[in-house]
């Protein structure tokens, strides 16, 4: 094995976040002939120039010192405050050769893609959560999503119906805890609001507020688009899969973490709306995410994959809710589309060595 691969994420007390799929990363590269191994900020050994890396082992992992990676896959994702400090100088220090780019928290992405003309229409009115803006949104629509702009899992989001004069909210907290309340007016809204936002957030972290969509393909339940782009071993941005997420009975969100149902996207979609719209409604989703990727690289610099959530609402209309530049693809394994699976573990690795390829080529 001549190459090296580091994967860098975050490790707990309990270990590693979503070790089953660093797992698959792991022994993926070993079936390529590549030395891929898992880290954590605490496990670099800069004065020596050797890291601690992570492998599988049983049920389990091991860990021995390891030669510097010839290139890393940035999955940092989990993290309380205390551990960002330790990921932040190694993100965004010259250590390393990262094969990802970092990428703005969600609000910042939604306000850049409403600068490009092509992108505008797909997007929900997103605005900063205030007072005032509260005041505001809640006149325009019936149906509002508070976010924090860096969430993950579908975690600290807040759903808010307005039903006559009353609020029905409907949540999950960070730590996965259900949140169901009516309010009776506004004043008591933007009090609870406020007080979800100071327990929620992470640091200085920030909430929006982001216009509620008719998703109700099914009755009492959220439902969403998972479309999955990669860059393949040439650097050429494909398609790797897509499929419908079904949220619980009168849940927030449908993200699988929180108890959604994965469906094939064309089954689902032709039984809602025929054949035909169905059909177009996917060759859209298709179209929107290859185009959004280029108009991101434009603003972020080189990237190598995206996990689009995308709205469908009931009349058939495509809407961009989250892109997300660490994504899951467990998706594609509940789906039992087992091989679509191993190919969205695989494109990551094949596009690292594709980086190192044309860095060799570089510099001859």
């Amino acid at each position: 094995m001549d190459k090296r691969i580091g994967i860098l994420t975050y490790r707990g007390d309990k270990g590693f976040g979503d070790p089953a799929y660093l797992r698959r990363l792991v022994e993926e590269g070993m079936a390529m002939g590549v030395e891929v191994y898992v880290f954590s900020p605490q496990d670099v050994d800069v004065v020596f120039r050797q890291i601690k890396g992570y492998e599988p082992f049983g049920a389990g992992w091991k860990c021995k010192w390891r030669e510097w990676p010839d290139i890393v896959i940035d999955y940092y994702r989990y993290y309380p405050l205390e551990k960002h400090r330790q990921y932040l100088p190694i993100r965004q220090g010259s250590l390393f050769r990262f094969a990802n780019n970092r990428f703005a928290n969600k609000f910042l992405v939604h306000q850049l893609l409403e600068q490009e003309p092509e992108l505008n229409q797909w997007l929900p009115e997103t605005v900063p959560f205030s007072k005032r803006n509260l005041g505001d949104m809640v006149k325009r629509h019936p149906r509002l999503y508070l976010k924090p702009t860096n969430g993950t899992g579908g975690r600290s989001i807040l759903r808010i119906e307005r039903k006559g004069e009353r609020f029905l909210l409907c949540g999950r907290t960070k730590k996965q805890g259900q949140k169901n309340e009516i309010l009776s007016n506004i004043t008591s809204l933007s009090q609870r609001i406020k007080q979800w936002t100071e327990r929620e957030k992470r640091g200085d972290e920030m909430f929006f507020l982001q216009q509620g969509l008719d998703l109700n393909l099914l009755d009492d339940r959220t439902v969403d688009a998972r479309l999955l782009v990669q860059k393949d071993g040439q650097g050429k941005w494909r398609l790797t899969g897509m499929g419908m997420r079904v949220g619980p009975v009168n849940s927030s969100t449908s993200n699988l973490h929180g108890g959604g149902t994965a469906l094939p996207a064309g089954r689902f979609l032709s039984n809602r709306f025929g054949l035909d719209l169905a059909e177009l409604i996917i060759y859209q989703c298709e179209e929107l995410a290859l185009l959004t990727v280029e108009k991101l690289e434009e603003h972020f610099g080189q990237m190598m994959e995206f996990g689009f959530d995308l709205g469908i609402d009931t009349e058939g209309r495509v809407w961009i809710i989250e892109i997300n530049p660490k994504p899951g693809r467990d998706i594609f394994r509940k789906l039992g589309q087992l091989e679509r699976y191993q190919q969205a573990v695989r494109r990551p690795l094949e596009y690292a060595l594709h980086l190192l390829e044309q860095d060799s080529v570089v510099s001859q």
